[in-house]
């Protein structure tokens, strides 16, 4: 009886699976692919591609911050983040939203942070907001990255504690590309 169950509810799942019925359908004024494109191959998908690479960082004065390796995933639908700053490592998952038409970053850490971040390129830069915590205190971040006429990446982050009145500067870097 129980095995009858499972294979009727299999048998249900696959046929809503093969109408399409479980696929996140992108809104109305989202771009769309040709048919014959592969998947996240729009313009908006690659935006954020400037990243993409191997890269030592060094802070405003020139001093070695880490090394940060970004990567193509999944198809090229996602750029995936490993850094690590001293004794410090962690990476991200950042990809492009057609639903939402926005980027999407989770980034996470050594010391178990969480942030997830929303935003968009715009003006030469990718820009994502968020709101995290320390301790029991809001916090909002405000990250951007710039490509630089140079070949190096500017990423410029800022923190505020009182929504957003005033901010800090959280981490200033530029990367730079490591020798092949």
């Amino acid at each position: 009886m129980l095995r009858r169950s499972l294979l009727a509810a299999l048998a249900v799942g696959a046929a809503f699976a093969s109408k399409g019925s479980f696929a996140q359908s992108p809104s109305p004024a989202a771009p769309k692919p040709s048919p014959s494109a592969p998947p996240c191959s729009t313009a908006e998908h690659r935006q954020f591609d400037f990243w993409v690479g191997d890269w030592n960082v060094r802070d405003p004065q020139g001093q070695f911050a880490g090394t940060n390796l970004i990567t193509k995933e999944f198809g090229g639908c996602v750029l995936q983040e490993h850094w690590v700053a001293g004794n410090m490592q962690g990476g991200s998952f950042n990809i492009y939203s057609p639903g939402s038409r926005q980027w999407h970053q989770t980034w996470v850490d050594s010391n178990g942070t969480l942030l997830v971040l929303d935003g968009e390129f715009k003006e030469g830069k990718m820009t994502l907001r968020g709101e995290g915590k320390r301790g029991d205190r809001p916090i909002q971040h405000r990250i951007s990255w710039e490509p630089l006429p140079d070949g190096r990446v500017r990423q410029f982050w800022e923190a505020s504690s009182d929504e957003g009145k005033t901010w800090n500067v959280a981490f200033d870097g530029f990367y730079e590309r490591k020798a092949p």
